[in-house]
């Protein structure tokens, strides 16, 4: 029985392989409890992609947040919370690190084997959430015009970090030739940074400034495990500027 105000669906990522009858059994077992405009979300559904792995999401309403996400989740109280046979798993970091352990028989790698390059995955998709979303966050609902501009320059100088890590790796991801664990960590600001730039009416990342961020953005958003499940775009929209209007109106 589905909660009032509770939407649940069946997803299947990708084509699954092939894979015996106990494999199947327990992958039949995998729910995630989300909210659509989270891009901690986003960044566990786009490792179950990757993975191929089928599961059950269950919206949830964070304002009247449910008995299984207070039950799944009683420390945070957040979503993402990914339950496999039961067992829940919180955090989003943690619950693409254990997608990739749990199938790590099938689909794409999203951490390296090797133990350094992991090390240095991890540290890089800490960069994120550290060095680079405050600032923009601080761009994006600034009042007053010199704390934008000072926010900016900021973020410029976190993506000028990212855009020579990138440059000098010489590949297509940061994750090598395919989407990996940092490249998922910096996804949501692909679709969201954009979004930002139109409502602000000023280009952060721009081609001629960051050749390289600038084409992995396209890439990463048209990449098979990202393109089917993406934040439905012009609601994303409305929500981002009725921020920005709350935020120019009340600080």
């Amino acid at each position: 029985m589905h909660r009032p105000g509770r939407q649940t669906e069946h997803l299947l990522s990708s084509t699954p392989s092939p894979r015996s009858a106990m494999d199947h059994e327990e992958e039949e077992k995998v729910q995630l409890l989300g909210m659509w405009a989270s891009p901690y979300v986003f960044k566990v559904k786009w490792a179950l992609s990757i993975k191929g792995v089928e599961y059950e999401y269950v919206e949830e309403d964070l304002r009247n947040k449910s008995g299984q996400l207070l039950e799944h989740n009683p420390v945070h109280k957040k979503v993402p919370v990914l339950v496999y046979n039961g067992k829940p798993v919180a955090e989003s970091d943690v619950i693409v690190e254990f997608i990739n352990d749990a199938w790590s028989h099938r689909g794409g790698r999203i951490l390296p084997e090797d133990p350094h390059e992991r090390a240095m995955a991890r540290f890089w998709a800490r960069f994120v959430p550290d060095k680079l979303s405050p600032p923009i966050w601080k761009w994006f609902t600034a009042a007053r015009e010199e704390e934008r501009e000072a926010a900016r320059e900021a973020a410029v100088e976190q993506l000028q970090v990212l855009e020579e890590k990138l440059a000098g790796g010489g590949k297509e991801f940061f994750g090598g030739d395919s989407v990996g664990l940092v490249d998922l960590s910096l996804g949501a600001l692909a679709y969201v940074v954009p979004i930002y730039e139109e409502i602000i009416g000023v280009r952060l990342v721009t081609e001629e400034r960051f050749p390289a961020l600038y084409a992995w953005m396209g890439r990463f958003l048209a990449a098979p495990p990202v393109k089917d499940n993406l934040l439905p775009l012009e609601k994303l929209k409305l929500r981002y500027r009725a921020m920005h209007e709350y935020f120019l109106k009340n600080t």
